[in-house]
């Protein structure tokens, strides 16, 4: 019978599985495994990825995972049981986590997000030079925050998978994750400046507003201007971060004071689609009432 030395040689597939350091695998990795160990475990040379994954998935601890985003669907591959975040960061080479999760990681919200944001960067392209108007950032920040439709449901969680700007992974690092696996994610510094410029992806402005509180004992104001010069956005976004780091209270007048070297040149606004406003003259930007 063609299929019986496979199962002779199981236990020495499962010993192989048990002792890689990675738990999450694409297709490509076993097949990688398959062909490197076929000879050692004397199995046929027509035997395919697909056959030998059939017999892995109904006779190993190997589980099938499927990420159903409207995109795109992405299937990964388990061996036991992964950590959730070392599974979400295969979901793209070089993604990371981003937005309300690396508040999460870094202790700038009280809250436990069941929304997960990874993000993959978009491959480098020439930034678009149109003139920046008053009247178009006006209309611009008027209408709804745009939100991306790219996200699937797993394990109760919402999860994103963001395509954000090119930025040369720029401020992304690495710890460790809640069960002590290895994760990437922005610093605190990125994290601050990704939340200030999409609070929708952040739990909103008030929690934005918490996280730059939270901050204080280990953000370096410094960095954090530097960082945001190094993004390079059209939009005067160090009026939205200088606004905060001043509203928490919390901030030295010489730390806050390195956001107004920056241009102002423009009125701007603290989120998208607000209706009652407040306005500040030393930041050239209209806030919530009430905020």
């Amino acid at each position: 019978m063609p299929e019986a030395r496979i199962k002779i040689a199981k236990s020495d597939i499962v010993r192989t599985f048990e002792e890689l350091p990675k738990k999450t695998l694409r297709a490509t990795d076993i097949d990688g495994l398959l062909k490197q160990n076929r000879d050692f475990w004397r199995l046929r040379q027509t035997m395919t990825v697909d056959e030998f994954l059939k017999f892995l998935l109904a006779h190993t601890k190997l589980e099938k995972v499927s990420f159903d985003f409207p995109n795109r669907k992405i299937i990964r591959y388990v061996w036991g049981k992964a950590a959730l975040y070392d599974l979400l960061m295969s979901l793209q080479p070089n993604c990371y986590f981003c937005h309300y999760s690396a508040m999460f990681f870094h202790r700038l919200t009280i809250q436990v997000p069941k929304t997960i944001y990874v993000n993959h960067e978009q491959r480098a392209k020439s930034r678009g030079e149109g003139a920046l108007r008053q009247d178009r950032i006006d209309i611009a920040m008027k209408r709804p925050p745009r939100m991306s439709n790219n996200f699937t449901d797993y394990e109760n969680r919402r999860v994103y998978l963001l395509n954000g700007k090119c930025t040369g992974n720029l401020g992304v690092v690495e710890m460790e994750g809640p069960e002590g696996e290895m994760i990437r994610v922005t610093d605190v510094e990125r994290t601050l400046i990704d939340s200030t410029v999409r609070p929708v992806y952040a739990g909103g402005v008030f929690e934005v507003l918490n996280a730059y509180r939270l901050a204080r004992p280990r953000v370096s104001v410094n960095k954090l201007a530097a960082t945001l010069k190094k993004l390079d956005y059209i939009y005067p976004y160090h009026q939205v971060v200088g606004f905060y780091l001043e509203k928490t209270g919390v901030y030295k007048e010489t730390s806050i004071a390195l956001l107004r070297k920056f241009d102002f040149k423009y009125d701007f606004y603290l989120m998208h689609g607000m209706k009652e406003t407040a306005y500040s003259e030393k930041w050239r930007l209209f806030f919530p009432k009430g905020f």
